[in-house]
């Protein structure tokens, strides 16, 4: 696998340091809010930012790491090779362009990702499309694969139907907004949750681009030293607050026999 290094330092990769917000209208109003620090990397530059950091680590225990397994199958196949065979079954045969990921790293080990994004750029630049990467907290993944189709301001819009069960309290019958743009000095993710009465939920994340070092990987560490317990520990609380405000559990469905839905750009779905 190639890296884009070229002796100038990592090209693409960097950190986000920023916040995370989850806003619930309807039933009952409830409102979330959390620091995070995200890494977003580009897949072939992952080794070289492991090497020119000490408390980061690709596949090991470290401060901060990366571990392939964490994503897609889980088994050893090569993120990339994953990717671009489900690019290719939803006809989209883009092979060897950039994919850059952004995620939660693992902290001392430890990480819980409720999404991931995956941008996957065509050879020669242009974005093609974003798997949209979603973990439960019953241990389930699945993907949405969606075209990209940037407007002239750079911002992205797409849409599915919701197809994974995520939150006890959310049916299954809702529709996905997502609003982003290809991260730059800062970035900015929106996510609408809708129903047929209009929506339900809004998620954001918003961060400033930082430089990917031990120094700010060490602040990071020092501020937020507990970060992804805080994640996983807020979602069960804010779950419990929502139970005490009278929401209900929903019973939990099968997971979709295949790991990703593929979005055509007319919004027809197909799994591979």
């Amino acid at each position: 696998m190639r890296e884009r290094d070229s002796g100038r330092g990592v090209a693409i990769s960097a950190l986000y340091e920023g916040w995370v917000m989850h806003q619930r209208l309807r039933p009952r109003t409830h409102r979330l809010r959390y620091p995070m620090l995200s890494v977003f990397l580009d897949l072939d530059e992952i080794d070289a930012v492991a090497r020119n950091c000490r408390f980061f680590s690709r596949n090991r225990f470290n401060l901060f790491s990366f571990h392939d397994g964490d994503y897609g199958s889980g088994g050893p196949q090569s993120l990339r090779i994953q990717i671009e065979a489900h690019l290719a079954q939803a006809g989209l045969p883009v092979v060897d362009g950039p994919i850059s990921v952004l995620t939660m790293p693992r902290i001392l080990g430890f990480a819980f990702n409720p999404l991931t994004i995956f941008f996957c750029h065509r050879p020669r630049g242009g974005l093609a499309a974003v798997l949209y990467e979603v973990n439960n907290t019953f241990g389930q993944r699945h993907a949405y694969l969606i075209p990209a189709a940037p407007r002239a301001d750079g911002t992205l819009r797409q849409a599915c139907t919701k197809d994974f069960h995520v939150s006890p309290f959310m049916p299954m019958d809702l529709t996905y907004a997502f609003r982003l743009s290809s991260p730059g000095e800062r970035l900015a993710v929106l996510i609408s949750v809708s129903d047929s009465e209009g929506v339900v939920l809004t998620a954001g994340h918003s961060a400033r681009r930082i430089a990917f070092d031990d120094a700010a990987l060490l602040r990071s560490f020092i501020g937020h030293p507990l970060q992804m317990l805080r994640v996983l520990g807020g979602i069960h609380w804010e779950a419990l607050r929502l139970w005490l405000k009278g929401l209900r559990f929903r019973p939990r469905p099968p997971p979709p026999a295949r790991p990703v839905t593929a979005i055509e750009s007319s919004g027809h779905h197909d799994h591979d």
